[in-house]
């Protein structure tokens, strides 16, 4: 074993990183679509080995939720081959443990996806998501540690960051994360659209929510709308969603204009956080089309893809902002 840069190690984490952000956003396209339930046993598909379920039967929401199980097959195999290759030849033995923690993340997120069709329980689909960020935020991290640069800067000279704009980053990322669980429940309670304007909510900064009120937004809400009835419950979450959004966008924002400040503007932490930045203002006006179009699938989708993005670029930055700092001290 040796602790150097292995080039077939890191493009092979990197693919598996790459492969896991597509399953979820396959898995922005079932929510999207309501296809969640388009196969009801698990783990056949209609009867069939998943393997060999007929390709002219992949039609409608089928077509979706097959495909999102299949690419969870190959994102399972590609985990359980990049565990066992960390295990055999990377001296790091904590890169040893990080390569199981992600094969029993993906095991457990195998087993929830099937409890939930199992079960035909819609809150399953809240752990299910935070297991998938939390999983995707691991890959990459392995394909970082593994990267050239992550070797190579131990031989260089480093410059710290600041203890505070590191403590920042990574509040504002855990903040996303809660973020995130927040959009899922809302998609699994099927509020996302309790509330149908935006930037205001029902003409208000933030509406009633009294039996009265709800009444007559069931009452008016525009024809063709998605969604059944909607509670109060799913309004105040789509406006605390929306809040904490701000919340996120402006801690986004300060960190970009702390890193610039602290670290100059040619620094590439200080480039990355202000791509940081136009994710977070993509984020919004993704967030806002979502509602202006009705929740379209393509639409949702992007959102769902660009929040994972937001939480990963808080992650990383964080990690190389750490090891730069330990290395420089």
């Amino acid at each position: 074993m040796n602790n150097k840069y292995q080039p077939a190690l890191f493009w092979f984490a990197v693919l598996n990183a790459v492969t896991t952000f597509l399953l979820i956003g396959l898995g922005g396209l079932v929510t999207s679509h309501e296809a969640g339930m388009s196969v009801p046993d698990w783990p056949t598909t209609y009867g069939y080995n998943m393997f060999l379920f007929p390709v002219d039967k992949w039609i409608g929401g089928i077509f979706y939720e097959h495909s999102h199980r299949l690419l969870a097959s190959i994102v399972g195999f590609l985990t359980t081959v990049l565990a066992v290759w960390l295990w055999l030849k990377d001296a790091r033995k904590w890169m040893h443990w990080l390569g199981i923690g992600a094969f029993l993340l993906v095991i457990l997120q195998g087993i929830l996806g099937g409890l939930r069709v199992r079960w035909q329980l819609d809150w399953l689909g809240v752990p299910h998501g935070a297991v998938a960020q939390t999983f995707l935020v691991l890959t990459c991290s392995i394909a970082l540690f593994s990267s050239r640069w992550w070797q190579k800067s131990a031989t260089e000279k480093q410059i710290s960051v600041p203890r505070g704009l590191r403590s920042h980053v990574l509040y504002v990322t855990i903040l996303i994360f809660i973020q995130l669980l927040i959009a899922a429940t809302m998609r699994h309670q099927h509020a996302g659209l309790a509330i149908t304007d935006f930037p205001l909510a029902y003409g208000k900064i933030w509406p009633a929510t009294t039996p009265e009120a709800v009444a007559h937004y069931n009452a008016t809400r525009p024809p063709g709308t998605i969604g059944k009835s909607i509670t109060a419950f799913q309004v105040n979450l789509q406006m605390i969603h929306r809040f904490v959004a701000y919340t996120i966008f402006l801690g986004v924002a300060a960190a970009a204009m702390l890193a610039r400040k602290r670290l100059g503007g040619r620094d590439p932490l200080a480039k990355f956080a202000l791509f940081w930045l136009i994710l977070l203002s993509l984020q919004i006006v993704l967030g806002a089309a979502t509602i202006w179009s009705n929740k379209a699938a393509d639409v949702t989708t992007l959102h769902v893809m660009v929040g994972a993005s937001a939480l990963l670029t808080g992650a990383l930055w964080w990690l190389v902002a750490a090891r730069r700092t330990r290395l420089a001290v």
